[in-house]
């Protein structure tokens, strides 16, 4: 069936695999939601050829779902930025991530950790170095943030999900799903420990997929001194390819942590975390052995 065809579809997969394409467009749109948006350095990425990136992103633009933006005049040079309708397409990304580390690099069980040794881990160790992406998130109390403070050493910890008492949101069987159990304990000793942080000049700030309200709800249960995040579009988790899993309908993120540095560069991770309690002291020493 000819691309043409299927825009005449009244089937919305249909529709949008006329839109996308083929597989470059999935990684075209995942090298743009990490932060490279510069032709060369998809090419570079992507070891595809000009002429087919070409083709590619003048397809995405035309359909709505990049925007070219002029960052030199002489000669005009362009970056290719994720419209509203283009940034509708990461929870695809991150469905499409789940479903193949899950089911064609794993063995198909619903994890929310990874053995050290497996690909989905190499691939979290790796984004030491790398930059965080330039996202909002919504922090619990409504206020859009950045994932770190810019200018300052920043503690990341990304956990599954953590309810005040009373509220819907642990799906029947969270505790039979390995790693998902232990959000409330991690939270309450960064808690603990926020002051020894903060005399080092870091801050602490958690992110989860949950809703704002519910992130609001536990904070004030659980007398957190630092902001929870919400990353419930998943700009943080397609940016930096986050390992998540999926849980009561909803994509989770997996339990890991970053210490980002006053740059916005990630130094240290911690993944997969086995105890979340013990893993603050771990990150602690980390960022004084860093300073």
């Amino acid at each position: 069936m000819r691309k043409a065809d299927l825009a005449a579809l009244d089937c919305g997969i249909a529709q949008a695999l006329g839109v996308l394409g083929d597989h470059w467009a999935f990684l075209i749109l995942r090298e743009v939601a990490g932060g490279t948006v510069r032709f060369d350095a998809l090419q570079r990425e992507l070891d595809i050829s000009r002429r087919a990136l070409t083709e590619r992103l003048t397809g995405l633009v035309e359909h709505g779902v990049l925007r070219r933006e002029l960052y030199s005049d002489r000669p005009p040079r362009a970056e290719y930025l994720l419209t509203e309708k283009g940034e509708g397409l990461l929870p695809v990304l991150i469905a499409l991530q789940d479903w193949g580390t899950r089911h064609c690099i794993g063995d198909g069980n619903l994890t929310a950790t990874a053995d050290p040794d497996s690909a989905e881990a190499r691939r979290v160790r790796d984004l030491t170095g790398r930059r965080l992406p330039d996202v909002r998130l919504v922090g619990h109390d409504g206020s859009a943030a950045r994932p770190a403070e810019p200018g300052t050493w920043t503690v990341l910890f990304l956990f599954p999900g953590a309810f005040a008492p009373g509220e819907r949101g642990y799906p029947p069987g969270w505790g039979d799903i390995p790693g998902a159990a232990g959000c409330t304990a991690e939270a309450t000793t960064y808690a603990a420990d926020h002051a020894r942080f903060a005399d080092l000049g870091a801050v602490v700030r958690g992110v989860s997929t949950q809703r704002p309200d519910q992130l609001a709800a536990f904070v004030t249960h659980a007398r957190l001194p630092y902001p929870l995040l919400s990353d419930q579009d998943g700009r943080l988790a397609a940016g930096l390819l986050l390992p998540t899993f999926r849980a009561g309908g909803v994509e989770r993120l997996k339990r890991l942590s970053l210490l980002v540095d006053p740059l916005g560069v990630i130094r240290a991770v911690q993944f997969p975390i086995t105890d979340p309690a013990g893993s603050v002291a771990e990150m602690f020493g980390l960022l004084k052995s860093l300073l």
